[in-house]
């Protein structure tokens, strides 16, 4: 796996740029990347997405193996990320959303996997804890989902 995909990108892509009647091509897309080796979803990530009641859980609902298990070294990189977090310069509510949320775990599989995490966040000076802020501190490596779409080469061809 190169790739690990927040649920914000699937959710802005469903609700703007990429809605499944669209641009199908995006899903068709994820799949096989999937499918090749190229990117996968936490397990939270999934749970999250299948939660909804639109297209987009319908199509979460399909995906079973996009969105992989937590294992034990995502358990142990989980660890650190949440003593960072809590021994970090941010507010406890801050501290208490982020681990809260699927964020921390996203972090921590890609830290345990060194991957590539992928989510529209951009990092913040103040007062919360963005994704790319935990990634810096931990040397994950960090794009949006239209930089990984260049970099993989993607292309969405009309058909009519």
């Amino acid at each position: 796996m190169k790739y690990l995909i927040d649920s914000d990108v699937f959710i802005q892509a469903k609700n703007r740029h990429y809605g499944f009647a669209v641009c199908p091509g995006v899903w068709v897309w994820i799949e096989r990347a999937h499918s090749a080796g190229d990117v996968c979803c936490a397990a939270r990530v999934g749970k999250e997405l299948r939660e909804g009641n639109d297209r987009l859980a319908e199509w979460a609902k399909t995906q079973s193996t996009l969105f992989v298990p937590t294992n034990e070294p995502t358990v142990a990189a989980l660890r650190e990320v949440s003593t960072w977090a809590n021994e970090s310069h941010y507010e406890p509510p801050a501290v208490a959303e982020f681990l809260g949320a699927a964020d921390s775990e996203l972090v921590a599989f890609a830290k345990a996997h060194e991957l590539t995490v992928v989510a529209h966040e951009v990092a913040s000076n103040g007062k919360k804890i963005k994704i790319p802020n935990a990634c810096k501190q931990f040397g994950v490596a960090y794009c949006d989902p239209f930089a990984m779409l260049d970099a993989e080469g993607a292309r969405f061809v009309l058909d009519r």
